[in-house]
């Protein structure tokens, strides 16, 4: 079975007030809530409601959030880039 393909299932396996873990076939991942802010105020739902349409891709439909999984990898190789700029 190649990963990404349609059998492939990502699934989140544990969440804190630090992050969640991902399992993607047999490698778990950590996203950091410090390195990826989007998941900090979603609902369990939201986060666990994961898709896998390739092996370099997840997608989190309810929240509308694209993330690369090398990003999950190596956070500090893809600086947060977002157009949402703070109301000071």
């Amino acid at each position: 079975m190649m990963i990404g393909s349609a059998a492939s299932v990502a699934e989140v396996t544990h969440i804190s007030r630090h992050g969640l873990w991902l399992l993607l076939g047999n490698e778990e991942l950590h996203i950091p809530f410090a390195e990826f802010p989007w998941f900090r105020t979603a609902t369990i739902e939201q986060i666990t409601t994961v898709e896998w349409p390739s092996a370099h891709h997840l997608y989190w439909p309810m929240l509308d959030v694209d993330v690369a999984v090398a990003s999950i990898r190596q956070p500090a190789d893809f600086p947060l880039m977002s157009r949402v700029t703070s109301a000071d």
